[in-house]
């Protein structure tokens, strides 16, 4: 196989790989946020394209409606011989409104009501509970989020100063960079890793089961690589290129239940079910749905993306090395005293590192290099998540003081 890749020294590299390319995935950190979407999408929330994606969102957008009402003045309407429906009716509007599971929660805690409870109810009885709440309680302003998708639902009631990002322009800044995502640019939906011979794929077919383009009535999320023009960053202990490629993911819910969000990374891997492997660099936006949002987008998260998807990697393969050619010690005090003071291990975890090096690279660590990738290694393994972020956090920020 020929294997074209970037390197330091060289300029980029425009033709695609033809083939799939070794990567050790027992480096870096293992990122499990696209296969929890992965796992939890069903067949209608699967999309194959960037294009089909927009027009969905596009569509429910433009047959979407806001606008700011009092809540005491929200009716609720449920029928004896209807048990299973609960209607809502807004003041100025004489058409009856069905509410979502996700905005019937967000009333429900309006009013201080539990939704699980409420929703275990027939009709009738939660709607007495529900118009009591919204008419002995503080009255408040709301917006709410109205769509006519063949019948009128009301998908969200939100604080008036909420600033709707609308998910149909998140889609639109990433099809600015990557087009239709199914490789017409150098950004698409991910191959897959084939464990038996621990190479990366990047030419395989999109499908529901393969795809990282969702949509729901409540959120968007999209997972997109650049794994046909891998990157060499140094040489693993067998002399092989240690390959990485860049990927990003980004989320949005225009009913606030999430914030917007865009992470970017450089990485070795995606396996079937969607877990990043051998991620490094991981930096993320987020902006709250606030007031100001819309502006906060155009400014700062859409720019972002731009930057980071027309970026050079020699600063990522510049880092890299200066970790690996940065020795920081040679004896096993050292390593210990290095462990501790610098990077703020434990005793415990400090050994369970030196060992996994020793296990993993064939030698004793030396270099920041060899540290950072221990204990991403021994963080792997711990069962609780904040133990697990926490040792990531500690070796990102020896990968920051060097790179720096």
């Amino acid at each position: 196989m020929s294997l074209v890749t970037q390197t330091l020294d060289a300029a980029p590299v425009v033709a695609p790989v033809a083939a799939p390319f070794k990567v050790d995935v027992t480096r870096g950190r293992r990122v499990g946020r696209v296969s929890s979407e992965w796992f939890s999408r069903p067949a209608d929330e699967r999309y194959l394209s960037l294009a089909d994606l927009y027009d969905a969102v596009r569509d429910r957008a433009d047959r979407s409606r806001t606008r700011t009402v009092e809540s005491r003045h929200i009716l609720v309407e449920a029928h004896r011989d209807d048990p299973d429906s609960l209607a809502l009716r807004l003041p100025g509007d004489g058409a009856a409104l069905a509410p979502t599971h996700w905005s019937f929660g967000q009333l429900a805690g309006l009013v201080g009501a539990p939704a699980g409870y409420l929703r275990q109810l027939p009709a009738p009885l939660a709607g007495i509970n529900l118009q009591y709440g919204l008419t002995h309680h503080r009255a408040e302003q709301v917006k709410t989020l109205e769509t006519d998708d063949g019948r009128l639902e009301l998908r969200a009631v939100t604080g008036p100063d909420y600033g709707c990002i609308h998910d149909h322009e998140l889609v639109a800044a990433v099809r600015a960079i990557a087009g239709n995502g199914t490789g017409d640019t150098r950004w698409k939906v991910p191959g897959t890793l084939d464990w038996s011979t621990m190479s990366h794929n990047p030419h395989v077919d999109i499908s529901a089961e393969t795809t990282t383009l969702y949509a729901s009535d409540r959120d968007v999320f999209l997972f997109l690589v650049d794994d046909t023009h891998p990157i060499e960053a140094g040489r693993l202990a067998d002399g092989s290129p240690d390959l990485y490629f860049r990927g990003f993911y980004c989320w949005n819910s225009e009913v606030g239940s999430k914030t917007l969000g865009i992470a970017s990374f450089f990485l070795r891997g995606v396996c079937q079910n969607r877990n990043l492997w051998g991620v490094e660099g991981l930096e993320e936006i987020t902006i709250r749905h606030s007031k100001y949002a819309a502006g906060r987008f155009a400014h700062q998260a859409a720019p972002a993306l731009e930057r980071f998807a027309a970026s050079s990697p020699a600063g990522f393969i510049a880092g890299i090395k200066a970790a690996r050619d940065t020795i920081v010690a040679t004896q096993d005090e050292e390593r210990t005293d290095f462990l501790s003071r610098r990077a703020g291990l434990g005793r415990q975890d400090a050994a369970r590192v030196i060992e996994t090096v020793l296990r993993e690279e064939g030698k004793l660590p030396e270099s920041v290099f060899d540290f950072i990738q221990g204990i991403t290694a021994v963080a792997r393994a711990k069962g609780h998540q904040d133990a697990r972020l926490d040792l990531e956090q500690k070796a990102k920020r020896l990968m920051d003081k060097v790179a720096a």
